[in-house]
């Protein structure tokens, strides 16, 4: 099969270019920059020149594909709402293209704002009264939908973890090395689940090859770790005090990442490890933190 990946030189876009290709698929990875394109050669795959802006080019890559993955998002918080609305209109580019179609269209989603406060499953779906998380990417999955496309949803949890995180672990590391000491909000037992890069980028192989259109697939495999337990690694990772925050205190510590530090949102990834026998087998985010040197280096 030839697969069309947006976000293929990313995090987590490059570990399914490698699981893709292992398994003897074909790769069209979409590339912005020279560089881009340079890894995905050395990679072994073919180059589709674009970005999440050039919508002929996402409708192009996707008509000379078998199946999409899309995983591409631009990840500048300062611009948050102005990047959800150029994803909305990246997933409403590539559903047109392969509307009416057996091409799959696999769409990214998260599990943290599915069901704070309990634990999440693939059937949950979010409210869209509760907040005004601008983010609509099942939203609009579900509009191309609509109009004649198979789509499939994979939700990642708060933390994707593994070599080469930038994410939000990485950002909690940064934030403490500034303060001086590693932080929880309260008692700290709100709960993040987390998963592997190569266990996730297995999944999105799976749902391509056997996954259901209209379905919701969980990529988690830690089903929520205690925010102190992270914090707690931390802080014997960098030497420093590890402290409780009240949640008065914790938007001056935690600035704009404030809401994420307190999210307590667990997610089972059961039903979609009994639908398409996905295992996760790699360490999992405490075990990763422990004993990885890639996120305290430097």
């Amino acid at each position: 099969m030839r697969v069309f990946v947006t976000g293929a030189t990313g995090f987590i876009g490059s570990a399914i270019v490698q699981e893709l290709m292992s398994a003897g698929h074909k790769v069209l990875g979409l590339a912005r920059s020279d560089a881009g394109a340079a890894s995905l050669v050395a990679a072994g795959a073919s180059v589709h020149r674009g970005d999440l802006a050039d919508l002929e080019s996402l409708r192009s890559g996707a008509l000379a594909s078998d199946g999409v993955i899309h995983t591409a998002f631009i990840h500048d918080f300062s611009k948050f709402k102005e990047n959800c609305e150029i994803d909305k209109n990246a997933i409403e580019a590539l559903g047109s293209a392969i509307a009416g179609s057996d091409r799959l269209l696999i769409v990214t989603s998260g599990t943290a704002l599915l069901t704070p406060g309990r634990l999440s499953n693939e059937e949950d779906v979010r409210d869209p009264g509760a907040n005004s998380f601008p983010r609509v990417s099942e939203e609009t999955a579900a509009s191309v939908a609509a109009q004649g496309a198979r789509v499939a949803i994979v939700r990642l949890p708060p933390s994707v973890h593994g070599d080469g995180d930038h994410g939000f672990v990485p950002l909690l590391i940064g934030i403490a090395r500034e303060k001086g000491v590693a932080a929880y909000i309260g008692e700290g037992l709100n709960h993040w689940p987390a998963v592997h890069r190569l266990d996730a980028a297995h999944l999105y192989r799976l749902v391509l090859e056997k996954g259901t259109a209209g379905a919701r697939y969980h990529g988690v495999a830690d089903q929520g770790v205690p925010f102190r337990e992270i914090a707690g690694v931390i802080g014997r990772r960098l030497n420093m005090p590890v402290v409780s925050k009240a949640a008065e205190e914790a938007g001056t510590h935690f600035g704009w990442f404030t809401m994420f530090a307190a999210i307590d949102s667990p997610a089972s990834g059961r039903r979609t490890q009994e639908l398409l026998g996905w295992q996760p087998k790699q360490v999992g985010l405490i075990a990763d933190l422990e004993g990885s040197a890639h996120y305290f280096a430097g």
